[in-house]
């Protein structure tokens, strides 16, 4: 099936992935709709997903495509905010276009949809960049609430999984990415690295901020910076690097 948007009628967006706007961190009355893409090759899979996020939760689907290789051009045309992404399509898989986007400046943030809690793709796709991950069974309000924290720049990503993930790595032995994990940390000051390891743990903001004596706008700004100096997308990629370079062990 060709991607289609929703409303062919409706004008197209400047050919730019719009910011999210500030009001839309609220999501209350008036707040401008965080704008999704889906992408999966199921019809019926997209029909549901259309159905679970409809009304008025926040959020508007822009447009729906059923191969990966039709991402990038349906980003350029309807500027989505989030694109729900399945792993696994015929043409180019969601671990290719995943890692295509986040290539991109400005690139929309990326939900993987899969329906394995532990899975070499899903972590390949979290390393590339995506914000993280939703089971295909997932409740209503719970991916709608994903949908929307990840449009304002949080992981969906709960320790538990967190750990699950990272137990999955450990499982094939010694990791080859450990030295470069080591050495990308180098740029990190103390107390920088001290927030690393918290985000590694997955602590949230408050419980960092907490345990190190800080205020929640100062760890945001530490991990902000670590972002910078690390050349990471999000809280997850730095979750799996401090994992590779040992920081996480007993």
């Amino acid at each position: 099936m060709s991607a289609s948007p929703p409303d062919s009628s409706a004008p197209t967006p400047a050919p730019t992935t719009a910011p999210l706007p500030s009001s839309a961190a609220g999501h209350g009355p008036g707040s401008a709709p965080v704008r999704v893409l889906l992408v999966d090759d199921d019809a019926l899979v997209r029909a549901g997903l259309r159905l679970m996020l409809g009304g008025d939760c926040g959020i508007e689907i822009v447009a729906e495509a059923s191969d990966g290789s039709q991402v990038a051009a349906l980003v350029d045309q309807y500027a989505p905010h989030v694109v729900l992404m399945d792993i696994r399509m015929p043409t180019m898989d969601g671990l290719a276009a995943t890692e295509e986007l986040r290539r991109r400046p400005q690139s929309p943030e990326v939900i993987i949809l899969t329906t394995f809690n532990a899975d070499e793709h899903v972590l390949r796709a979290l390393r590339a960049g995506a914000a993280g991950f939703v089971l295909k069974d997932t409740p209503p309000a719970e991916l709608v609430a994903a949908v929307l924290r990840v449009a304002e720049g949080d992981p969906v990503l709960s320790p538990a999984v967190t750990q699950q993930l990272i137990e999955h790595v450990a499982g094939a032995g010694t990791d080859p990415r450990r030295g470069r994990a080591q050495e990308l940390l180098t740029r990190l000051n103390d107390r920088e690295r001290e927030v690393a390891v918290a985000v590694g743990r997955g602590k949230s903001n408050a419980e960092i901020a907490a345990a190190l004596f800080l205020s929640v706008p100062t760890v945001k700004t530490h991990v902000s910076r670590i972002l910078t100096k690390l050349g990471l997308n999000n809280r997850v990629q730095v979750a799996l690097l401090t994992h590779d370079a040992g920081l996480l062990d007993p």
